[in-house]
């Protein structure tokens, strides 16, 4: 292991000038978490559509 520099560790403890911004904090790399539902929904309808397609297509080749 090496040690981290101040630059890395600013990043990896959120340290910025600010505290709005792109300050290092993210939600498995999620910075805006507010719109995290959403997209949570969105990815379960495209699934569930692709999932839908798949059966379509073996049903009808068979």
């Amino acid at each position: 292991m090496r040690e981290l520099t101040a630059s890395e560790l600013d990043f990896v403890s959120g340290g910025s000038d600010s505290c709005s911004g792109d300050g290092g904090n993210t939600y498995g790399g999620i910075n805006d978490t507010g719109t995290f539902g959403d997209e949570m929904i969105n990815l379960y309808e495209g699934l569930i559509e692709a999932t839908s397609y798949i059966i379509e297509r073996v049903a009808d080749a068979l």
